[in-house]
C-alpha cells in the first residue's frame, strides 16, 4: 500500500478528536513510516500577516495571505507550506505524488510576502506522523478512508466542507457512514 499524495479521511468513529473530521494529505509513505498534513483545520488565533511579523520577513503591498492550519500534533511549532508544484525551493522542497510541494525552509515564505512564490499554498504548524506500520493499523481498524487527492479541495478556501467533500469525491454520503465498524 503506497499512500504518497493521497487523502486519509477519517471516519465518524475517530476516537482522537485532534483528528476528528479530518482530511490528510500524506507527503511521505514507506517502510519507516508515513507524514502529512492536515488540510481542513485552520488555527483561528494565529495568521499568515503575524506569522511574518514574528519572523520578521517584511510584507511587501502585493504580499500574499494564506492560511494557517492545525497540520498535526507533531512539532507544532515548526511550519510546513504545502503548495502547487510551480515553487521550487532547490533541495529544501520535497516534490509530493499528485502535483503538490512542500516547503519548510524560509525562502517560500519570503517569496509569498513579496506577492511572488506559488500559486496555491497553505501553511501547516505542525505534521502528523505515524511510525512503521502504525498508519497501516489505523486504516485496517477503520479509522481512516483513503482517497485520491484533489489540488482543488486541499487550497479550497472554505476548510469546513472539505471532510464531506472528500467524502463525496469517493461516491459516499457523509449520513450513511458508521461511527462503528465490523467484521464479516
Amino acid at each position: 500500500m503506497q499512500l504518497t499524495g493521497k487523502f486519509l479521511v477519517a471516519m465518524p468513529g475517530m476516537g482522537d478528536p485532534r483528528f476528528e473530521r479530518s482530511v490528510i494529505l500524506i507527503c511521505a509513505h514507506s517502510d519507516e513510516g508515513a507524514m502529512g498534513l492536515i488540510v481542513n483545520k485552520r488555527v483561528e488565533e494565529v495568521t499568515f500577516g503575524g506569522l511574518l511579523d514574528h519572523l520578521k520577513i517584511p510584507r511587501a503591498p502585493e504580499g500574499r495571505d494564506i492560511a494557517v492550519h492545525f497540520g498535526g500534533p507533531v512539532e507544532r511549532g515548526r511550519g510546513f507550506v504545502l503548495h502547487s508544484r510551480d515553487y521550487r525551493g532547490g533541495a529544501a522542497t520535497m516534490k509530493i505524488e499528485g502535483g503538490y510541494g512542500m516547503t519548510a525552509t524560509l525562502d517560500v515564505l519570503e517569496a509569498l510576502a513579496r506577492g511572488t512564490g506559488p500559486h496555491r499554498a497553505l501553511l501547516a504548524l505542525g505534521y502528523s506522523g505515524w511510525g512503521p506500520g502504525q498508519l497501516e493499523a489505523e486504516i485496517a481498524r477503520n479509522d481512516w478512508l483513503t482517497a485520491e487527492a484533489d489540488a482543488a479541495l486541499v487550497f479550497a478556501e472554505d476548510d469546513s466542507a472539505k471532510w464531506t467533500g472528500a467524502l463525496r469525491g469517493m461516491g459516499i454520503d457523509p449520513i450513511s457512514l458508521s461511527p462503528t465498524s465490523g467484521r464479516a
